[in-house]
């Protein structure tokens, strides 16, 4: 068994397409519509991705309090987190939270819509 795909609903489509392109090199697996006829698209390959479906532009994604059930961030194992930190730099993110990490190095940002999202290297 393995996760295959995560639903996220997104203000601005082709932006978080580019966003994630640009960091983490996910790649455009197929772009449609929904069954309400929304923008959607699958970026990532054929064994996992992220299925972006098109919100209210003015839209933010709730708050990812860590007391409150509900989702809380998205975590991507990568191979070097430096060159990912500097991606992110030159994407206008600061990462808030860099915490010391046992097994490897980790830090933790919000993207485009207010999604925080961990990426992590182990040593």
């Amino acid at each position: 068994m393995f996760l295959e795909h995560v639903n996220l609903t997104v203000a601005q489509i082709d932006r978080s397409i580019d966003f994630y392109a640009k960091l983490l090199g996910l790649r455009l697996r197929w772009r449609g519509q929904t069954s309400e006829g929304k923008p959607a698209a699958h970026i990532g390959d054929e064994r996992c991705y992220l299925a972006l479906f098109q919100g209210d532009p003015s839209g933010q994604a709730p708050s990812m309090d860590y007391d409150r059930v509900g989702f809380n961030h998205l975590g991507f194992v990568i191979e070097d987190l430096a060159a990912a930190k500097t991606r992110l730099r030159d994407l206008g993110v600061t990462p808030h939270f860099e915490p010391e990490y046992a097994p490897g190095r980790r830090l933790y940002f919000m993207d485009p819509d207010g999604y925080e999202v961990e990426l992590v290297q182990y040593a």
